[in-house]
């Protein structure tokens, strides 16, 4: 019997949107981030299935934000595999005294986002990518908030994917360890938006964890 073809899709503010076009043309509906390397590389090894990739990431988008679109950019593409990444803006909106950080939403929507779509599509598996920023850039201003906010994220998600059973993607500690080795900046020039090298580490990351899963693409 001939395996249905599976659909990834990407969800996440703009290191997920990665400046993707808005059309059908396959030169860009990816973006030029992670997700493009994700899915270059899955795409050439495996043409026989033809992976379908979808990037549906918006730049400036909380959590929150996505869970509003969620029926349009998630429930109604019945994905077989949903990959999520978002963090920066829900917390740079209360570091940053924003009216629309003036409570912190971002365990709450998780949460519903989660559970709307374990009871909505059963079958769908999520991956649950973990916040990372790094002392460069804008972010060496109020940097011990930005890390202290991110690593409480962090915990959160880890325990989000242990309560909905999702495949978590470690990030913050290969972000270290490669800012250890090369400098914060080569790898994320502005503590948060990752340079083409840091793209590069987070679809390895992602890859690592995915492909050696009960989830794997194939």
């Amino acid at each position: 019997m001939t395996k249905t073809r599976q659909t990834i899709l990407f969800q996440g503010d703009s290191i997920t949107d990665g400046n993707r076009g808005r059309d059908q043309d396959p030169n860009h509906i990816h973006g030029h981030g992670y997700v493009y390397l994700i899915a270059a590389e899955l795409g050439y090894e495996l043409a026989g299935t033809q992976p379908q990739f979808i990037n549906r990431g918006i730049s400036g988008n909380r959590v929150s934000d996505m869970y509003a679109r969620w029926n349009e950019d998630a429930i109604s593409l019945r994905p077989d595999l949903i990959s999520i990444l978002a963090r920066a803006n829900d917390a740079g909106r209360i570091i940053d005294g924003s009216p629309s950080g003036a409570t912190d939403r971002f365990e709450r929507a998780y949460r519903h986002i989660l559970e709307e779509t374990k009871e909505v599509l059963p079958e769908t598996g999520l991956v649950l990518c973990e916040p990372f920023v790094l002392k460069t850039g804008a972010r060496t201003l109020n940097w011990e908030e930005w890390r202290q906010r991110l690593d409480e994220y962090s915990l959160v998600i880890q325990q989000l994917a242990q309560e909905y059973d999702t495949l978590f993607v470690p990030l913050q500690a290969a972000f270290d360890h490669a800012s250890a080795r090369s400098g914060p900046d080569y790898w994320i020039w502005d503590g948060i938006h990752p340079t083409t090298a840091g793209h590069s580490l987070i679809a390895r990351e992602w890859l690592n964890v995915v492909q050696n899963s009960s989830w794997a693409i194939c």
